[in-house]
């Protein structure tokens, strides 16, 4: 956006600025859960002279015009309150809306994990980290004929390795249903 001429980048983040240091409870080695600029935000720093990222906001509601477009995303600021199982919830904070004029709107929301109560429906094994449990090169889960790859099987990874991983889990469910695969 910035290399074609925006007016500003706003990027909402629900969480709270991480550290400036590494916090007692994130030791080595560990990945460094610390305060970092990646190249866009340090090149939209540079342009509108700070950080571009609104933390503890989200969206409410997001805004068009009469040709439905987006004008606008309705904010609020958010506080974090554990609730009775002890997770984390992000909770309104009244009084702290904000209205931000917008053109253009992308989402990136973040990885949780497949749906897990799918994965409980169909009964399938999952590893530690909930993802379904599957070989990585032949792409079986503990149902025969039930294939996994990608971000489900492997935890949030780059678009590439699901692109990757998709084209491999195609050519072993070719592979399952044929007895033999042409597939690449």
């Amino acid at each position: 956006s910035i290399r074609h001429g925006c007016n500003s980048v706003v990027q909402l983040e629900i969480l709270p600025q991480p550290p400036a240091e590494r916090a007692a409870n994130n030791p080595w080695p560990e990945y460094p859960k610390v305060y970092k600029m990646d190249y866009g935000q340090e090149e939209a720093a540079a342009k509108f002279g700070s950080d571009p990222r609104a933390y503890l906001r989200t969206a409410t509601k997001f805004e068009g015009d009469e040709n439905g477009n987006v004008k606008a995303i309705h904010t609020v600021e958010v506080h974090w309150e554990r609730n009775e199982q002890g997770q984390f919830i992000p909770k309104h904070v009244a009084g702290t809306e904000k209205v931000i004029p917008a053109q253009l709107v992308l989402l990136a929301m973040g990885f949780l994990g497949p749906e897990q109560p799918l994965l409980d429906a169909m009964g399938l094994d999952r590893d530690a980290r909930s993802n379904i449990k599957s070989e990585y090169g032949k792409y079986t889960t503990s149902i025969p004929g039930v294939f996994a790859a990608g971000d489900c099987r492997r935890g949030q990874s780059l678009v590439v390795w699901a692109f990757n991983e998709g084209r491999e889990a195609a050519r072993e469910c070719d592979r399952y249903l044929m007895g033999e695969t042409d597939l690449p």
